[in-house]
């Protein structure tokens, strides 16, 4: 088979050890990392874009690297082409290799933000995507002056304490290793970074199960969601985290 990979560049390290040794021609298409950032709307534009790129005559079907990141593919269409698509809630779920490992993990271990070479070399902010933003756009990563330039002190007191509340969220980094690392580098990164945060760290070994199955056609229901032409995503709050249905 001859299969169009569009995915997000966190998973690019993973993405290219997959597909140099899958069993089908895989060409692959990175989008930035911080078009997270932008919101579910922005984000479903921007990957429906680059599915509607993709030529049809080419390919016999667009795998999609993403899970469904806040909804940010829920609505995205299939045209000509199927789609296919990891039934996993967001990225980590697909590090783990198994949506189910990943949600006992979760449970047991609140507080945890999880990081791989993704996610330290493909930028640590959001300089990918500049002004276009979210966090950019409301003020994180900015100066309590220059938010008391644009909302004034009271609002500005108030949005610093809510924009820095994400760090008091977490007690724990976890550095998820994949096999695909050329050295302790990016280990080290997370466990120096957990130090200065005053924060626990874990290594944690992820998997490559999911991108293997993926690239190499072995798309069983329950793992991965079908998108045939003529319909599209739906969310779904149940274990089978997205379903289609027809687009009009």
């Amino acid at each position: 088979m001859n299969l169009k990979l569009i995915a997000c560049e966190i998973l690019y390290r993973e993405i290219c050890f997959t597909v140099a040794r899958a069993l089908h021609r895989v060409d692959v298409e990175f989008l930035p990392k911080g078009l997270h950032d932008l919101g579910a709307q922005r984000m479903r534009s921007d990957i429906q874009a680059a599915i509607d790129r993709v030529p049809a005559d080419h390919y016999e079907a667009i795998l999609i690297g993403y899970g469904l990141c806040g909804n940010g593919l829920a609505g995205v269409q299939a045209r000509s082409l199927p789609l296919v698509i990891p039934r996993v809630h967001d990225c980590i779920g697909l590090f783990f290799g198994d949506r189910r490992r990943y949600w006992e993990y979760f449970q047991d271990h609140p507080g945890t933000y999880f990081k791989t070479t993704g996610w330290i070399e493909r930028g640590t902010g959001l300089d990918q995507l500049g002004e276009r933003a979210v966090l950019s756009r409301h003020g994180f990563g900015v100066s309590r002056e220059e938010l008391a330039r644009r909302y004034g002190e009271d609002n500005a007191a108030y949005l610093a304490e809510v924009l820095s509340s994400y760090s008091r969220n977490y007690t724990r980094l976890a550095f998820i290793e994949m096999g695909v690392e050329p050295d302790d580098r990016f280990e080290r990164t997370v466990a120096e970074e957990a130090r200065e945060r005053g924060l626990s760290f874990e290594k944690i070994h992820g998997s490559l199960r999911l991108f293997v199955k993926l690239v190499n056609g072995e798309w069983d229901p329950d793992e991965f969601l079908v998108v045939p032409p003529g319909h599209r995503i739906v969310a779904r709050y149940d274990e089978a985290i997205m379903d289609v249905e027809p687009s009009s």
